[in-house]
C-alpha cells in the first residue's frame, strides 16, 4: 500500500530537482536577471505551471538557488576542498586561493553567483540583495572558523580582510586576470603574518 503514493511523490521531487538544476545552471553562468522563467522551464524540461507549483515566483526560485549555490560553493566545495587540501588551519586558508586558481582558468568560470546577484539585483533592501548578503557573510564565517582555528589576532577582522581578497580576486579574474588567485594568495601571506 505505501509503494503508491511514493510514487506518485517521485515525480514531483523530480521536477523540482529538474527545475533547481536548471536554474543553477542558468543563474549562475549568465546571472538571476539575465535568465527568463521561459527559459528555466524549457531548459527543465517542465511545464510553466508545475514550476510555479514548487516555487510561486522567479525570488522565491532565486533564493532557493542561492541556497543550493551556499551548499555547493561554499560548504562542498570552498570549504570542504580547502580543509581536504590544508594540513594546518593556515593552509586551509591559503588553499582557498589554490581553489581560486583552478577555477579561474576554466572556460566556464562564472564568478561568484552572490556578489553578481547584490549587483544585478542593486536594492540593498530587496530580498534577493539581503539573501545575497547573507550567504557573503557566511563565506566570511567559514574564513573566521579558519582564522579562530589558526589563532590569528582579531578573527572577526582577520576574516573581513580576507573576504575582501576573495571578492577582489573573483572580480579581477572576472576582468581578465588569470593570475588573480596568485596574486591574492601572497597577499594572504602577508595578512597571516601581520595577524599573529
Amino acid at each position: 500500500m505505501m509503494a503508491g503514493p511514493k510514487t506518485r511523490l517521485q515525480p514531483t521531487r523530480d521536477a523540482r530537482r529538474r527545475i533547481l538544476d536548471a536554474a543553477y545552471e542558468l543563474f549562475s553562468q549568465r546571472g538571476v536577471r539575465g535568465v527568463g522563467i521561459d527559459e528555466v522551464v524549457e531548459h527543465a524540461g517542465v511545464a510553466k505551471a508545475t514550476l510555479y507549483r514548487h516555487f510561486p515566483s522567479k525570488d522565491a526560485l532565486v533564493l532557493a538557488f542561492l541556497e543550493q549555490r551556499e551548499q555547493r560553493w561554499t560548504r562542498e566545495w570552498v570549504e570542504a576542498e580547502a580543509r581536504r587540501r590544508g594540513t594546518t588551519p593556515e593552509e586551509c586558508l591559503l588553499a582557498i586561493f589554490d581553489l581560486f586558481d583552478e577555477w579561474f582558468q576554466r572556460d566556464d568560470f562564472e564568478g561568484c553567483s552572490f556578489i553578481n546577484t547584490l549587483l544585478e539585483v542593486g536594492d540593498r533592501d530587496h530580498p534577493l540583495c539581503r539573501a545575497s548578503v547573507g550567504h557573503l557573510q557566511n563565506v566570511r564565517s567559514v574564513v573566521r572558523t579558519f582564522a579562530d582555528e589558526a589563532g590569528v589576532l582579531e578573527p572577526g577582522s582577520f576574516a573581513h580582510s580576507w573576504h575582501i581578497l576573495m571578492k577582489g580576486a573573483i572580480v579581477a579574474a572576472a576582468e581578465g586576470d588569470r593570475e588573480a588567485a596568485k596574486r591574492a594568495k601572497a597577499m594572504g601571506r602577508l595578512l597571516i603574518d601581520q595577524s599573529r
